[in-house]
């Protein structure tokens, strides 16, 4: 595997990880035990605005990245 494949594999890991960081901060995942709902609700009020920006920011630029690692092998 050359350097460029691993390097858009970690750019695509962590394009979803911007993904999932949005999503989060957002509400998208419910869990079905209360005590677990109640504690991830309160972690989302308390960081959910920078979680939104990060993931935002995280999955925007790894998009970019992503992009310009495929036009480079087409």
């Amino acid at each position: 595997m050359t350097f460029s494949v691993v390097a858009l594999i970690i750019e695509i890991l962590l394009f979803a990880a911007g993904a999932y960081l949005y999503l989060f901060a957002r509400g998208a995942f419910k869990s079905k035990d209360p005590e677990v709902a109640a504690r991830v609700e309160q972690v989302r009020k308390e960081n959910g605005t920078w979680m939104r920006i990060g993931g935002l920011a995280l999955a925007a630029i790894m998009l970019i990245n992503i992009i310009a690692h495929l036009a480079e092998f087409f």
